[in-house]
């Protein structure tokens, strides 16, 4: 018999708790947040680019997309270091397709050492079961002069692409000043056979909770 792949419920007023998890885009390889959004959008697809997680920087180690659960009145710190474009699922949804939430074996403990040993040891074994869970764990700490630690960023992660129709996004986070347009954007594309049309409801990364909660749950 296949377990069952459930999520804890939140209640309304858990306001340090979010039913979503959101993917952020960034400007990177020469385009803007907006342009590797509206790629992303197109595609129905979020690629995998880079290993994540312990033993992040062996050959074996397996890419992942990253989500983050940050509560909804927070969607802001992120948007400020990531920029004003994400897509955003239900947690049921990544659960459904493997993903998770990261755990944090902080470094020096028993814990983190046990694992770390184990990453080594198949450093050149891409099919050892380690690299299932590798990328779910990450260890902050200090390395070097550098310091490590992102908790506050409340990671999920998928291990390689995730494809998706475009009724699972739950809504997506666009510029209020953009809203009208990418509307129209997206119900012109469906009609002309263009490309995917999501109806979903758009957020603002910078509205305050009210206010989102208005548009989510009116």
């Amino acid at each position: 018999m296949v377990a069952q792949k459930l999520v804890g419920q939140t209640q309304p007023n858990w306001h340090d708790m979010s039913p979503f998890v959101v993917h952020f885009t960034k400007a990177a390889n020469g385009k803007s947040e907006y342009e590797n959004s509206m790629s992303i959008l197109s595609s129905r697809r979020l690629q995998a680019r880079n290993p994540f997680g312990i033993g992040k920087n062996y050959l074996a180690a397996p890419k992942c997309v990253c989500f983050s659960e940050i509560p909804l009145h927070q969607i802001g710190r992120l948007a400020d270091k990531r920029g004003p474009y994400g897509i955003v699922f239900r947690k049921e949804f990544i659960v459904k397709h493997n993903g998770g939430p990261i755990m944090y074996a902080y470094q020096g403990t028993t814990h983190a050492t046990v694992l770390r040993n184990l990453v080594d040891g198949a450093a050149g074994k891409p099919d050892d079961p380690v690299w299932q869970i590798a990328p779910f764990v990450d260890q902050p700490g200090l390395y070097g002069k550098s310091s490590y630690f992102f908790e506050w960023e409340r990671e999920w992660r998928h291990v390689g692409d995730l494809n998706f129709k475009e009724a699972d996004p739950a809504f997506l986070i666009i510029p209020e000043k953009l809203h009208e347009v990418a509307r129209g954007f997206f119900d012109d594309a469906e009609r002309e056979n263009l490309g995917p049309n999501y109806k979903c409801p758009f957020i603002d990364p910078y509205w305050d909770l009210d206010k989102i909660k208005s548009i989510l749950m009116p």
